[in-house]
């Protein structure tokens, strides 16, 4: 992992960051996730395990079809992911299979966390596919609203 971020990628994050709180308009935990190809935003979705009662209804696997149906390829090339939190395995998975060649994230995940908290598997080298992965971009702010969230209920 790297922390290079270029200009246009707070602005971005930010939009994954809006993205994550419509989630909670539903009760979903607030996780967003952007893909972005030369530089338009192609795919853009939130959590939405709870609305769909689907478990694999989560930010980034939602994104990813919706890039994938923008370019016309289950390969998304010359892209790049903004998360709000640490992809988990499921997610990184799909990344890879994707050949996302970017992913940014804001905080780790250390519970369930696929890009180095965890595992690692977006930079497993047995896999035919690692994109680079940079993380901490707006981390407090993703953070944070994750803290409120289950903060909010608990008893």
């Amino acid at each position: 992992m790297s922390s290079h971020f270029f200009p246009r990628d707070e602005y971005f994050m930010r939009l994954a960051l809006r993205e994550a709180t419509l989630a909670l308009e539903h009760d979903d935990v607030p996780i967003g996730a952007i893909v972005v190809r030369e530089g338009e935003v192609i795919g853009a979705a939130h959590n939405e395990r709870e609305l769909r009662a689907d478990p694999t209804a989560h930010a980034e696997l939602i994104a990813l079809r919706d890039a994938a149906r923008a370019v016309g390829s289950w390969r998304i090339l010359d892209a790049v992911m903004y998360v709000t939190l640490e992809p988990c395995a499921m997610c990184a998975g799909a990344i890879v299979l994707a050949r996302l060649p970017r992913v940014i994230f804001g905080t780790p995940d250390p519970k369930a966390g696929a890009a180095g908290s965890v595992f690692n598997i977006l930079a497993e080298p047995r896999l035919n596919h690692r994109p680079q992965v940079e993380a901490g971009l707006l981390a407090p702010e993703s953070a944070e609203l994750l803290r409120t969230f289950f903060e909010s209920r608990r008893p």
